[in-house]
């Protein structure tokens, strides 16, 4: 399987991020939504975003099964946002050595 970032589409609330999944017998357009409230000081930065994306439509994909496929539209909600932050910015410590 092979995951393609295709660009993203700005709207009024929100960033939809646009991809291609291709695998042997089909290929499949996903999109996954990041509100904008998500790209404020301290939270996501712009260029973040394919990168949780991605990110989410990997996990939702690894979760398919014969009976139940993967959404074709996803969101990113503040929980994912946080998760994400944790996992690639470890928290910085005092700054004091000992």
């Amino acid at each position: 399987m092979y995951i393609q970032y295709v660009g993203f589409n700005v709207g009024d609330d929100s960033r939809i991020y646009n991809f291609d999944v291709v695998d042997a017998k089909e290929s499949r357009h996903f999109t996954v939504e990041v509100g904008l409230e998500a790209f404020r000081p301290l939270l996501l930065r712009f260029q973040e975003g394919p990168d949780i994306c991605f990110a989410c439509l990997k996990k939702g994909l690894q979760e398919e099964t014969p009976e139940v496929r993967a959404v074709a539209h996803l969101s990113i909600g503040e929980p994912d946002v946080r998760a994400y932050l944790e996992s690639h910015r470890p928290a910085k410590g005092s700054g004091r050595r000992t």
